[in-house]
């Protein structure tokens, strides 16, 4: 079953607004153009965007130009002093999630994993349509699906990952966590994620959580706090395995040129995702 939500707007055509501006950005297409793109007026284009980012369709790709990435970074440059200075918390001028990370590596999980209880849920959300799973322990999955994507197979991922656990759809326990992660409701209480990687993945995913919304910072930034400067390649990856999307905020990585780079989850929703965060930041 999936829950749709009433504050839920057209995701899909935002994603496929912020593509065709991106593509055409050169040019300066005008409201009308990207407007008739998405089949939709251009006042009703225009209101849509401006509700779902808070600011213009063109104000919004300027934050994602190479450019403004390349500053971004400059700022971003000392991940620790960065994640000082904005608290990561409900008291920041910049809105975040505080959230916490308990981790098991997989021979942990397999000498005590087996029995655990997830609960989880199919809902719509600002950037699409996501499965998350709960646990006792904290929220353990969060992945986005795309369009036409096949909410079973997103599921049999989810358990493939915690292959010993017990999974139970539970929309109204689940649900809460949404509107908590998405619709800044209880904003002041803590999430906790509960995830289950390597040594090496736990300690990338540590540091990811220290990057601040509206913030972005590179590979080499990343390997560097954790003290393992030449391990690029494995960082990378351990960016890329990351299965609590948005919450632990792999989307905040990008090359140090300033391209956006590859995500699990989607190029487009990248970024959708570091476009939204960067609007929310200025206009808080």
């Amino acid at each position: 079953m999936i829950v749709t939500t009433e504050n839920n707007i057209n995701y899909q055509r935002i994603e496929q607004a912020i593509r065709y501006l991106e593509e055409n950005f050169q040019r300066q297409p005008e409201l009308d153009e990207v407007a008739k793109q998405v089949h939709l007026s251009p006042f009703h284009f225009q209101r849509i965007f401006t509700e779902w980012a808070g600011i213009s369709p063109k104000r919004f790709l300027q934050f994602l130009t190479v450019g403004f990435l390349k500053e971004k970074l400059k700022e971003s440059k000392n991940l620790m002093d960065a994640a000082e200075k904005a608290g990561l918390s409900s008291q920041s001028r910049i809105y975040d999630l505080f959230t916490t990370l308990e981790a098991v590596t997989p021979q942990e999980y397999k000498l005590q994993g087996s029995g655990i209880q997830i609960h989880h849920g199919f809902y719509e959300t600002t950037f699409g349509l996501a499965l998350i799973g709960v646990t006792e322990r904290g929220i353990c999955w969060l992945s986005f699906l795309d369009t036409d994507a096949e909410p079973r197979i997103e599921l049999e991922k989810m358990k493939t990952h915690w292959h010993n656990s017990v999974f139970n759809e539970d929309l109204e326990m689940t649900g809460g966590f949404i509107n908590q992660i998405f619709n800044r409701t209880n904003s002041k209480q803590p999430l906790r994620v509960f995830a289950k990687g390597t040594n090496f993945q736990i300690k990338v995913w540590e540091a990811l959580l220290k990057i601040p919304m509206g913030r972005v910072t590179t590979y080499q930034t990343i390997a560097s706090s954790i003290r393992s400067p030449k391990a690029m390649q494995a960082v990378g990856s351990a960016v890329g395995s990351n299965h609590i999307a948005y919450l632990i905020p792999c989307h905040r990585v990008i090359r140090k040129d300033g391209v956006l780079g590859e995500y699990r989850w989607s190029a487009a929703r990248k970024k959708s995702l570091i476009g939204w965060e960067m609007a929310k930041a200025e206009c808080p």
